[in-house]
């Protein structure tokens, strides 16, 4: 028969919010606490594969420091005293794009995989699952960044490409118009003599501004002020020719002031998206997402084959300029609450009210 102190050390165990990571060996749980167990006098990981405690001898630890002061041991099975498995591939990602980063040209997935120890074909599995995307894909997003601040210093287009790490400017070119939005002359120019059409109306949520290049939609912003909107536009178009919109292209603007109001009416436009390629994942993802429906970053970031980029599901939402048409509203947290939005929580929540009824 348990004792009544044994009772009350159970009844606050199984209170604790934290005995549910304990017994669901919750992964996502490693670093933010650590348990004891006075009938073994080791302490462990949340996650930690070894037989299940029972509640009334468990306590609960901040760091691993703490449960040694207390007298506990670090348990032999998940070594909580060593960096946990997810810091340690997350180290081994890091230093192979540091790696990508710093040579000439791109590494092989063999030497990339080398100073691990992995073999190739898990060392990829790892990357993707840490950094959301393939080791191939990093290098070229990587590249294509090059490219673009190269672009904006160097003397000639061919001088920023082979700088880049390009061996040929012929296959930067075959990729360009979806890199830069442009040409890339036109892109060192700061888009000079490239043409963005653009209008500003209203809507319940505040103004609204559309822009479409020569491939389609390339911004729609929402905010409070005109003014605003316009130099935000600016600024991403410093040297493009922006143009007032006429009355035809103002059909275009209603169209999309249309969605917002009534999102039963869909929005189905030509999109000019730029960004990197964990960026387009995210937002195809995004784009896959029912009116009506809400999806987590987390769950995001399972679609997308990255089931631990969370937050940079969460950044790439922040980068979209789409509203709407990206619909980086319907994404939430996990509790379901709405967190941020580029565009003010305010807006998000009436956008999924609206389509809610739909």
């Amino acid at each position: 028969m348990k004792t009544p102190e044994k009772q009350a050390a159970r009844a606050a165990t199984l209170a604790d919010p934290r005995w549910a990571a304990v017994q669901a060996r919750d992964a996502h749980a490693d670093g933010s606490f650590f348990y004891s167990v006075r009938s073994t006098g080791v302490y462990c990981r949340p996650s930690c594969a070894a037989r299940a405690a029972r509640p009334e001898n468990v306590a609960f630890h901040a760091t691993a420091a703490d449960a040694e002061r207390a007298g506990f041991r670090p348990c032999r099975r998940c070594r909580p005293d060593q960096p946990s498995l997810a810091e340690q591939q997350a180290a081994m990602v890091t230093a192979a794009c540091r790696l990508i980063e710093q040579a000439e040209t791109v590494p092989t997935l063999e030497q990339l995989a080398q100073p691990s120890g992995l073999s190739p074909f898990h060392f990829h599995r790892v990357f993707k699952a840490v950094a959301g995307v393939t080791p191939k894909q990093y290098a070229t997003a990587h590249r294509n960044r090059r490219v673009r601040s190269g672009l904006e210093r160097s003397h000639t287009v061919t001088e920023a490409i082979f700088d880049a790490g390009y061996n040929a400017s012929s296959r930067f070119y075959e990729t360009a118009n979806e890199v830069l939005g442009m040409t890339p002359s036109r892109y060192r120019a700061g888009g000079a003599d490239s043409e963005i059409r653009f209008a500003i109306g209203a809507c319940s949520l505040g103004a609204i501004l559309v822009a479409q290049s020569a491939r389609g939609v390339c911004a729609i912003l929402l905010g409070d002020d005109p003014d605003a909107l316009a130099r935000e536009l600016q600024d991403r178009f410093p040297r493009a020719r922006l143009i007032g919109g006429d009355r035809d292209y103002e059909r275009l603007v209603a169209q999309v002031v249309g969605f917002v109001e009534a999102p039963a009416l869909g929005l189905d436009l030509p999109l000019d998206v730029r960004g990197t390629a964990f960026q387009q994942r995210v937002w195809q993802a995004l784009r896959e997402i029912p009116v009506g429906s809400t999806a987590s970053y987390s769950e995001i970031a399972r679609r997308i084959g990255a089931p631990k980029a969370s937050r940079a599901v969460a950044q790439a939402c922040a980068g979209n300029m789409l509203a709407v048409a990206i619909p980086c509203h319907r994404v939430v947290r996990n509790d379901g609450d709405l967190s941020g939005y580029r565009w003010g929580v305010p807006r998000k929540r009436a956008l999924l009210e609206r389509e809610a009824q739909a």
